[in-house]
């Protein structure tokens, strides 16, 4: 059904069921043809891509951008780093396979279908009709701790599985068609800033899409999970600071110097403060030990260049390591993107990575120098926003599930925003 609306509707349409199909049908269910799981957004972004071929001309006006080139390089480099640290091959590459579904995919989905700011509005406003019944199903879960969605994890195609709530702080931590409370979490944590960007165009009704703009609050907040709220931790301040953008130097300047003053003046290193964004004072010092044990008690030693590898026996000799070094654990829990994939692929993929995170943001610093309007610097922010408060999350969870689709949905619209205020540049001067 889903695939019949994409092929009959406009591509923007396409890209908006994209979105709802990993809000509301799990992605822990699946069909598998052949040693792949084929979920439904992996079935509808197949879909969407039959659609732009043969019955849009969009991909004939695609043009490679920097941003696009290292997205490649990134992931080629996961590959190359793969073969050299000996992954078992055949489930290595079924495993990269499933990631261009997750990660390639979306991102040149975006690039192609998203070449006008009406479009981008129209997703905007999509995604916050599709955010609000979820987010309100969510707070209804994270009171009674009954999710209606629940006897579906008994079909999960990795193994039946029981729906058991997860208590805390009072609360039952929502989860809802998702895998995990973390992933509901950030699925409002990650898209709830660049919605916000819509507010600047609407005249009438506003209220409604502030009401969209609470449900998203209500979403973060049914999780109970400390990584979408250290999303919405970095984003609040990061939108707060709009009217004030013209001090931004100011603003690095500060956060530098406060560093370096809980460096002195503390016992404790800067990136140890993270316990002031969590629920659980132990949960903070595992993240913090990660870092310092990962970076500078020899985790890497040896292997910096190409990491250990995906499933290789090398891989869990040294995550039992690292977990011995840190609360004597059997096996690591790497609650640390960045350090996932130094873990895994080492520098080589790793530089790529960051990379591609600077072009993301050199793409929204063109698009700042081309806007003639507030409006459209309005816009431009809130997605730097919901960038940067995704990338302070990074530092404290892994993405996996639909975040990682979320994330890459995220760089294809900053790839895209130079081009959409451009076009709407000239159409106001004309």
């Amino acid at each position: 059904m889903a695939s019949a609306l994409v092929i009959g509707l406009r591509p923007i349409y396409g890209l908006i069921i994209y979105i709802a199909a990993f809000a509301y049908y799990p992605t822990y269910l699946s069909v598998p043809v052949g040693t792949i799981d084929f979920t439904l957004i992996r079935i509808v972004i197949l879909a969407i891509y039959l659609k732009l071929f043969l019955g849009t001309r969009l991909p004939r006006n695609f043009r490679l951008i920097l941003l696009d080139k290292l997205l490649i390089v990134y992931f080629v480099a996961q590959i190359v780093a793969g073969f050299m640290t000996g992954s078992p091959t055949k489930a290595f590459l079924e495993n990269r396979a499933g990631a261009v579904f997750d990660m390639v995919l979306p991102y040149f989905v975006v690039r192609m279908i998203v070449t006008k700011k009406e479009d981008y509005l129209l997703l905007l406003k999509g995604i916050l009709v599709i955010a609000a019944p979820i987010s309100l199903i969510g707070l209804y879960q994270c009171l009674t701790g009954h999710n209606p969605a629940g006897f579906m994890k008994q079909y999960a195609a990795w193994g039946s599985q029981r729906y058991v709530p997860e208590y805390r702080l009072g609360f039952y931590r929502a989860d809802v068609t998702f895998s995990i409370s973390i992933m509901f979490g950030l699925f409002f944590a990650m898209l709830g800033p660049i919605c916000a960007g819509v507010l600047g165009y609407v005249k009438k009704n506003k209220w409604i899409y502030r009401v969209g703009l609470g449900l998203m609050v209500v979403g973060v907040f049914s999780s109970m999970s400390a990584g979408p709220w250290l999303a919405v931790g970095f984003a609040v301040p990061f939108v707060a600071f709009f009217r004030y953008r013209k001090y931004w130097k100011v603003g690095i300047a500060t956060v530098v110097v406060l560093c370096v003053l809980i460096e002195i003046i503390s016992n404790r290193h800067f990136y140890e403060v993270i316990d002031r964004f969590t629920f659980s004072g132990s949960t903070a010092w595992y993240r913090a030990r990660l870092i310092h044990v990962g970076l500078f008690e020899g985790g890497m030693s040896g292997h910096w260049l190409a990491g250990y590898g995906d499933l290789t026996q090398a891989a869990g000799q040294a995550s039992t390591e690292w977990a011995a070094k840190i609360d004597r654990r059997q096996r690591v829990d790497m609650v640390n993107h960045y350090l996932v994939i130094l873990f895994r692929y080492g520098l080589i993929a790793l530089v790529p990575f960051l990379g591609m995170l600077l072009a993301a943001i050199r793409s929204l610093i063109q698009a700042a120098k081309l806007s003639l309007s507030d409006l459209d610097n309005w816009l431009i922010w809130c997605l730097g926003a919901a960038l940067f408060g995704t990338l302070g999350a990074m530092a404290s969870t892994m993405l996996f599930g639909p975040p990682i689709n979320i994330f890459y949905i995220m760089l294809g619209l900053c790839g895209v925003m130079p081009t959409l205020i451009r076009t709407s540049s000239i159409t106001f001067e004309a």
